[in-house]
């Protein structure tokens, strides 16, 4: 499975699965890609929405951080958990 922006869904260069700067961005939205919400820590039912316990509380979750304990993850599972429970909510509100 390729990496995918988060913001974008696009697929993401092979060579950030191994480093990625603060000031990379995706190069079709230009998102940062250094980011919470492309960190495999972030999740949004977590405290602060991160599942590492002692990282520092980053309040912008799409801007580039300088976060220890950032790793790169693929959003593509979250975006399918995401569109799943905005389909199920709304078929609550269907007659």
């Amino acid at each position: 499975m390729s990496l995918q922006c988060y913001k974008c869904g696009k697929p993401l260069l092979e060579s950030y699965k191994i480093l990625v700067s603060r000031s990379d961005t995706c190069s079709n939205c230009m998102a940062d890609i250094r980011c919470c919400k492309m960190c495999q820590f972030y999740d949004p039912k977590s405290y602060n929405e991160c599942r590492e316990s002692i990282a520092d509380r980053i309040t912008e979750k799409e801007k580039a951080n300088f976060c220890d304990y950032f790793k790169i993850g693929d959003v593509s599972d979250s975006n399918k958990m995401r569109d799943d429970a905005l389909a199920k909510a709304a078929a609550l509100f269907k007659k």
